[in-house]
């Protein structure tokens, strides 16, 4: 029997561009929990920590605002998008 390891994409979000890309595909979706389980990979790819301490977020407000399902206000999620190095733009 063999196994295999849980799929991480924090492993693979080793890049600016992947990073954008990644953020770019999960907003392309309807659902709003795809964005936010994708800021949370590149949280933690990143470093939870180091994101916590730049955003001012505790490290457990950042996991809970993160968290499939939450709710998170939009000014929080500026503030992780900010602490990311993350700018979101609109065109037509």
């Amino acid at each position: 029997m063999s196994t295999f390891a849980k799929f991480d994409a924090a492993d693979y979000l080793d890049s600016e561009e992947m990073i954008a890309e990644y953020l770019t595909a999960a907003l392309e979706d309807e659902n709003p929990d795809v964005f936010l389980a994708a800021i949370a990979d590149v949280a933690k790819a990143r470093g939870m920590s180091a994101i916590a301490q730049s955003t001012g977020l505790g490290r457990e407000s950042l996991y809970k605002a993160l968290a499939p399902g939450a709710k998170p206000r939009y000014d929080t999620i500026l503030k992780v998008l900010h602490g990311l190095g993350v700018k979101l733009t609109v065109t037509v």
